[in-house]
């Protein structure tokens, strides 16, 4: 298959779509998306502002303490874990500009992975060198048939071995939108789906043979 040519109504409606979390500059970027690890994207949307305006650059943040930051993120999930990894990040760091934006950088520092990592190089313009892999691209891409693992690590290579490198963060974006949206855990909303002509769960079920399992998990 030439999934790239494949995957083209998918990259037109999801591809250039902005990601749901809210930010304005790298510096929020990173720390919304570390603070939303498995927590919503609409939670740390609505108390990112204040937070941002307490902490509005890494300066800021790098002389904060866990208790300055527990009345801005104290409800988020596992705050004390992200509180520390922020101010560890804040104080190697120390100024804006100093924010790495490459894969082997980014993963260098506390609280963020190879998928988190994906989403900073992606949404900030950066060249991909990897492929975003969320709970939803774990799911999706193994019901496509674009990947066969249920590991986050190998999906995300068996995507790179399928696409163009020009389309990673875009694939992998798109794929997380049509989890979110249409291709859901359970009742997928197949018959709606830009892709459903090639995806591989979607001719088994209409063949009555079922896909069950493929669900998957994703990874920071």
């Amino acid at each position: 298959m030439d999934w790239t040519k494949d995957l083209a109504p998918l990259l037109k409606k999801y591809g250039k779509r902005k990601h749901p979390l809210e930010y304005a500059n790298l510096y929020q970027l990173v720390v919304v998306v570390i603070l939303s690890a498995r927590s919503s994207d609409v939670i740390i949307n609505k108390l990112s502002p204040a937070f941002f305006r307490a902490f509005p650059s890494m300066k800021e943040l790098s002389r904060a303490t866990l208790d300055d930051l527990e009345p801005y993120i104290g409800k988020v999930i596992k705050f004390k874990d992200k509180a520390n990894w922020l101010i560890s990040i804040a104080k190697t760091v120390k100024d804006d500009a100093h924010i790495p934006t490459t894969l082997d950088e980014l993963v260098k520092l506390p609280g963020i992975g190879r998928k988190s990592a994906n989403v900073i190089i992606g949404e900030s313009g950066g060249k991909a060198e990897g492929v975003i892999v969320d709970l939803h691209v774990a799911r999706v891409a193994p019901r496509l048939g674009i990947a066969k693992s249920t590991k986050p690590e190998k999906i995300e290579q068996e995507i790179m071995a399928a696409i163009s490198q020009k389309y990673w963060h875009a694939a992998g974006m798109g794929m997380t939108f049509l989890g979110r949206e249409i291709c859901r855990p359970t009742n997928p909303k197949c018959p709606e789906c830009v892709v459903n002509n090639v995806c591989e769960y979607y001719k088994q079920s209409q063949s009555g043979t079922g896909t069950k399992g493929k669900s998957g998990k994703g990874s920071s």
